[in-house]
């Protein structure tokens, strides 16, 4: 007796299960540079995996410079949060970087960007494409709860002017003196690493949170830094756990 492919063996040949769409996933980012902000796009990171499963998403992300050339002398900005590097003094062998003066301000052109991105690294801190942030008390991407539904209230908290903390030039770093980029960072996600000075070497402090970034077009991602060093000990390197869409 004949038997077509309807009945008990139909969901083997003829409607086979979908296969599991993957959202989490991890990055690898050398963002130890001083130089250069690393810019990923969640959009185009799922999308190539969609296209090939082997895709390796640290392959996703791009490395543009940071502008230091001076554009025109001036010694204050020429209006308030302008493009450019600003240089102050830390009390690095005293009361520490957050007791810091304003020293000079060098005007540079505007950080050049992808045309579309959603977060970008350097060093130590974070910043978003008009997205928003939570920090969870989440410490595990697989004890989140199913729906990013469940965040719809928390105080999502947006990027923030920011002259003090991108350190971009370091030449006279041992006298206190650190030239910044002035730009728009993210305090909330920037608070998985922070750095202590003093002491000297500065101290690095990881915070395994779980952080939800809620986008413009209304999509999330949850974020989570595992690991801030690379095998040989280089600060900076991250290991980032993610899931897109959350």
């Amino acid at each position: 007796m004949l038997v077509s492919c309807e009945g008990i063996f139909q969901n083997i040949y003829d409607n086979p299960p979908p296969e599991t769409e993957e959202k989490a996933g991890r990055l690898l980012i050398d963002a130890s540079s001083w130089n250069d902000w690393y810019y990923l796009d969640f959009k185009a990171l799922d999308d190539s995996l969609k296209k090939d499963k082997r895709f390796n998403p640290s392959d996703a992300v791009v490395r543009i410079s940071i502008p230091t050339e001076e554009t025109q002398k001036s010694d204050n900005p020429d209006s308030q949060n302008a493009d450019g590097i600003y240089v102050y003094w830390y009390d690095v062998y005293g009361a520490g970087i957050s007791n810091n003066v304003f020293q000079q301000f060098i005007p540079t052109e505007t950080q050049e960007e992808p045309s579309a991105w959603s977060v970008a690294f350097h060093r130590n801190n974070v910043r978003t494409n008009g997205a928003s942030v939570f920090e969870t008390e989440y410490t595990r991407m697989e004890d989140l709860p199913e729906s990013s539904l469940s965040f719809a209230d928390a105080p999502f908290v947006g990027d923030e002017w920011n002259e003090t903390d991108v350190w971009v030039l370091r030449e006279q770093m041992l006298n206190g003196i650190i030239g910044n980029q002035g730009i728009r960072t993210n305090r909330v996600l920037s608070n998985w690493l922070t750095v202590e000075i003093p002491p000297i070497p500065p101290a690095f402090s990881l915070n395994n949170h779980v952080f939800i970034v809620r986008l413009p077009e209304g999509t999330y991602s949850a974020l989570q830094l595992e690991n801030y060093q690379s095998e040989k000990g280089t600060k900076c390197v991250l290991t980032i756990n993610y899931i897109y869409p959350y």
